[in-house]
């Protein structure tokens, strides 16, 4: 509800996947009582939102992206975003690899295999695309921050 009051400030399709993919995933683990380590072998991603989220303010107050807080925050998020989002896949999905075929994992039911692995690989191509953009964002600040030092310098001289 309030995602579609607010769509003009928080509206995103990339955002909207995220949250139902998570949504219909959790909703396994919550109700059937389901993969816990894996649930919050995920939940560790949240980690980066912080940083996230105060990127938004900052866009949402109008600080210049040259500002040293935001330059402080992109890079931090990049950092925190790349170690709990996308470094931690491999490890992830060999856990998720090696319970293929147990009795475990066939006593999960097919609904909950479905819901546990399509949302898992929806949100790692999400968060590997977010990357890719946090990445180019903060390549951009970083290099146009330097530019901008270097001329404020040489104004100087």
């Amino acid at each position: 509800m309030l995602l579609a009051r607010n769509w003009t400030t928080m509206g995103d399709g990339f955002f909207v996947c995220h949250h139902l993919a998570a949504l219909y995933a959790y909703g396994y683990v919550l109700t059937r009582g389901v993969l816990p380590y894996f649930a919050n072998f995920r939940l560790i991603s949240e980690l980066s939102t912080p940083f996230v989220n105060q990127r938004w303010f900052f866009e949402a107050l109008k600080v210049p992206r040259s500002h040293h807080l935001v330059v402080l925050n992109g890079v931090l998020m990049s950092v925190v975003f790349f170690l709990v989002r996308i470094a931690v896949m491999p490890s992830y999905w060999a856990s998720v690899l090696v319970t293929f075929g147990t009795p475990e994992f066939e006593r999960l039911g097919v609904g909950a295999q479905v819901a546990w692995i399509s949302s898992c690989v929806a949100l790692d191509i999400l968060n590997t695309i977010w990357m890719y953009k946090i990445t180019r964002g903060c390549y951009k600040v970083l290099t146009r921050a330097g530019g901008q030092k270097a001329h404020v310098n040489n104004h100087k001289d």
